[in-house]
């Protein structure tokens, strides 16, 4: 895989793969599934002087429905955002 290090308060995120069907064991269509707003941390930049990087890889994160800039590298979608465009850490 190509190596990505992201800069500054940036965050490079694997989104967690979206349910393909429901409980009730209904299938999903492909255009009716919402983007997911979950995923895991693979990079993480230093930070800047005003804002101190929280995030580290492997953390699982919620993020905001429409965050981040879509990257697709080695057949694999990934997303960079900033982190303050993630909502919270799942511990």
């Amino acid at each position: 895989m190509t190596k990505i290090q992201p800069l500054a308060d940036r965050v490079l995120i694997r989104p967690v793969a979206a349910e393909t069907t429901t409980k009730s064991g209904i299938i999903i269509p492909d255009n009716a599934k919402e983007k997911p707003l979950r995923g895991e941390v693979l990079a993480a930049g230093k930070g800047t002087k005003d804002e101190e990087m929280v995030l580290k890889a492997g953390d699982q994160v919620l993020y905001g429905k429409y965050a981040g800039t879509e990257l697709e590298i080695d057949g694999e979608k990934l997303l960079i955002m900033r982190q303050s465009d993630v909502l919270a850490v799942i511990c």
